[in-house]
């Protein structure tokens, strides 16, 4: 194993290209989308669990100035999370093929129910750290009194501080090939960041001495320094966190095609959303707000916001309205050469994924 680590730390762009490659190609796999299609996702879920395996390896790179563990927990939860998120899919696909389409939710439901509880561990692990990108990505920027500061005392900018527009991260598992079709708020991070910036603000978080970091806050000492803003960010954040079992939950109840999981789903995502954006607009008597988020924070609330662009592609509302605009544009474009066979790919396979990656995207 220790010499699979070192092969991946020292030919990390060529494991990146493979990386790209393989998922890319995946979306071409024979079956895909179709009655039958446990090979393809098998074959998905097994390259992304590699992916993020090897990810983990290069974040976790050892330097010369690094002494002891990275994080005071070494159990890799960002990786469990990634592996979780890969696995999802190829158990609603086993689940349908052996068990019929209603009982294959009370898979779904357990493995959201995992998922959940991981990054509840993880959220009290971190100090209640707002999670990035739903846990897989680590929240290693340190909060600062001063909310605009984006530099440290020797002037470098501080970890985490850099993630592109709407802290977008590149190397996310969720950066896969046709994923952008039904993930909208989130295909930024493809021409977000370089990959050596986050790799060289990861490792200068890495190289910093023990004793500049910040004691782990527990939720005692946020309800009693922040008060009611400390609150309405742990409400919020655990209202992200929790908000697609809730879905699962209410499409097992009423049915996929109903619109009270759709309603349901909204609310949760407006009602955590909505105290968080009151937390970083909380004023004291005029003067600066009290709870203060980090730059990657503030850019991981504006993810949040843009995901709310997947609602389009969940059913019922799929179904009733973007499908039908999607079906007309294809009509419109049929005539035009190469255009309209592309055209009809695209939808094809936005339809097939909006089956399989929109109830859970955005967790």
């Amino acid at each position: 194993m220790e010499t699979y680590k070192k092969w991946v730390r020292r030919n990390k762009d060529y494991v990146h290209s493979l990386e790209s490659l393989a998922n890319g190609s995946t979306w071409l796999l024979p079956e895909r989308f179709s009655a039958s299609e446990i090979g393809p996702e098998a074959v998905t879920a097994i390259l992304g669990i590699i992916t993020a395996i090897n990810e983990h390896i290069i974040d976790t790179t050892p330097t010369q100035r690094h002494v002891g563990p990275m994080e005071p927990n070494s159990f890799p939860y960002s990786l469990c999370i990634s592996a979780i998120k890969d696995l999802e899919t190829l158990v609603e696909v086993a689940a349908q093929h052996y068990f019929g389409d209603n009982k294959k939710w009370n898979f779904i439901a357990v493995t959201e129910a995992t998922k959940v509880l991981v990054r509840l561990i993880l959220f009290r692990n971190s100090g209640y750290k707002m999670l990035l990108h739903g846990g897989e990505t680590p929240n290693i920027e340190k909060h600062s009194d001063v909310s605009s500061s984006q530099h440290n005392a020797r002037g470098f900018p501080k970890p985490g501080s850099r993630h592109g527009p709407n802290g977008l991260n590149p190397w996310n598992l969720e950066g896969r090939a046709l994923s952008a079709l039904s993930r909208f708020g989130e295909n930024a991070r493809m021409s977000s960041d370089p990959v050596w910036l986050r790799r060289a603000e990861h490792q200068q978080a890495i190289m910093e001495p023990p004793s500049s970091a910040i004691e782990r806050q527990t939720l005692s000492m946020i309800l009693s320094e922040k008060g009611v803003q400390g609150a309405l960010f742990l409400m919020g954040e655990v209202l992200f966190i929790i908000r697609p079992l809730i879905y699962v939950l209410v499409i097992r109840k009423y049915g996929i095609r109903s619109w009270i999981p759709w309603f349901v789903s909204l609310a949760v995502d407006a009602g955590g959303v909505g105290f968080l954006t009151q937390v970083t607009k909380s004023w004291d008597g005029g003067k600066e707000q009290h709870y203060h988020l980090t730059a990657s924070e503030q850019d991981e609330l504006k993810r949040r916001k843009l995901l709310w662009a997947l609602y389009l592609m969940r059913d019922p509302f799929f179904t009733k309205y973007t499908r039908q605009r999607l079906q007309s544009t294809e009509k419109l474009l049929e005539p035009v050469p190469i255009i309209g066979l592309l055209t009809a790919k695209i939808v094809e396979l936005v339809v097939g994924a909006q089956t399989r990656y929109t109830y859970m995207s955005g967790s």
